[in-house]
């Protein structure tokens, strides 16, 4: 039988040329960069982390791996707890060690990557009673691994686990962990909602405070595309976790990562409240550093016009602990 290839929305490509790949390589011996910058470590509130089941939390540990409380779930996002990638090191320690962080009810992989799904991290992570929700086509592989507790999801399906609604939603990308399985699982983000918004004390309506917990967005990893606007069409979003870095030279990263001003308008896109920026900083997969994309996010900001506290900028470990009644709701 002939293996599935994925494709992005309207067949758009990212497949670079060998020939490609050696001109990158041969302009990186070029360049000189200033690495001295470090995302800063911060002491995590674990004592307050494991015994939470009310609160909203969002915690990154690095990269695009996020431990985030959500109706009483415990969630983690692209766990990557690895020393290094390749030939290349980890630049920041992650913000909970492995082994400190709290039991984990759902475990969500945007797509198969090496910097997105770590194996020896999820097995760490797995327990018994731990869901995994991968794009359509992992499955197999995660049980092969031995992850039985494992669904897939196509884009805009919706999967209900416990009190949390997710839906897997677009992104452009691609896959490959060997030679031979370029694109046979898909690639996507998640949007977050509570599955009985019932049960929540509702606020006043459009500008007051609200009680429900917010809608989240974990964009994953991504080129800048119009999926962007259609996600922002279907969902009231509150809070956007938004890839930032891994985009230089663009000639060759464009199609698959966006640059920090498209993230910015890619957050206005999706029309979020808040954004935290992710996938920077962690793993030197590009040519850009941490303090190059920070500062040119930060530029991209102010020609929009967005205000600071829309942007949330978080160190390793460092936890934003979301009231509903607090959350910023101006547009």
């Amino acid at each position: 039988m002939a293996k599935i290839r994925y494709r992005n929305i309207d067949n758009v490509g990212v497949d670079k040329t060998l020939k490609e790949l050696r001109q990158w390589r041969e302009e990186r011996r070029t360049k000189q960069k200033d690495y001295s910058y470090k995302v800063p470590n911060h002491q995590p509130e674990l004592t307050y982390l494991t015994g939470n089941r009310l609160d909203t939390t969002i915690t990154w540990i690095g990269h695009s791996t996020f431990f985030m409380q959500y109706e009483g779930l415990n969630i983690i996002t692209d766990p990557i707890w690895a020393r290094r990638l390749g030939f290349e090191k980890r630049i920041g320690q992650p913000g909970i060690p492995l082994n400190e962080v709290p039991p984990v009810d759902l475990i969500l992989i945007s797509h198969s990557h090496y910097d997105h799904l770590h194996f020896p991290s999820v097995r760490k992570l797995y327990k018994a009673a731990t869901k995994i929700v991968v794009p359509a086509g992992l499955k197999r592989k995660m049980l092969r691994k031995g992850f039985p507790n494992c669904y897939e999801m196509q884009w805009w399906e919706e999967l209900t686990l416990g009190p949390v609604k997710l839906t897997f939603v677009p992104t452009q990308h691609w896959t490959r962990r060997t030679p031979f399985d370029t694109n046979s699982s898909h690639w996507g983000g998640y949007v977050l909602q509570p599955a009985d918004p019932g049960k929540h004390p509702e606020g006043k309506q459009d500008g007051q405070k609200r009680k429900l917990p917010p809608n989240l967005y974990f964009a994953g990893d991504s080129g800048f595309f119009p999926g962007f606007k259609e996600i922002g069409s279907r969902f009231k979003l509150h809070i956007a976790l938004m890839p930032i870095g891994a985009y230089e030279p663009e000639w060759f990263m464009s199609s698959q990562h966006v640059n920090p001003e498209e993230a910015i308008q890619a957050f206005l896109d999706v029309g979020a409240e808040l954004m935290i920026p992710m996938h920077f900083g962690t793993f030197r997969l590009a040519d850009d550093t941490a303090r190059e994309a920070l500062d040119r996010m930060e530029l991209a900001r102010k020609a929009q016009g967005i205000s600071p506290e829309r942007i949330r900028t978080l160190g390793y470990g460092e936890t934003l602990i979301v009231h509903p009644e607090e959350r910023y709701s101006g547009q």
